[in-house]
């Protein structure tokens, strides 16, 4: 059941997983070359997507953190009442 600070209390994982993203996409870069110079194709080329994928990720959280928070319920809202279940 909801207690009603929630709001007050919450933490977005944003800037975890930016970090996150961000060691993903400097890792995968380098393996990317690595591999390449060695001469292995294929590792390249699926670092090469993980490269992609990391990016993509990336850019989803720097644009969800310019967003801002959204709308949170203020104190004068009550908390919600659990799901007995049943239909309405």
């Amino acid at each position: 059941m909801r207690t009603g600070n929630e709001p007050l209390n919450a933490r977005s994982p944003l800037r975890l997983r930016l970090g996150l993203a961000v060691e993903g996409l400097i890792t995968a870069v380098a393996g990317a070359v690595i591999f390449t110079i060695v001469g292995r194709p294929g590792w390249a080329i699926a670092c090469g997507i993980i490269a992609l994928t990391a990016a993509v990720d990336l850019i989803m959280v720097v644009r969800h953190l310019r967003q801002g928070p959204h709308y949170q319920p203020g104190r004068d809202v009550p908390p919600y009442e659990p799901d007995r279940g049943g239909r309405r």
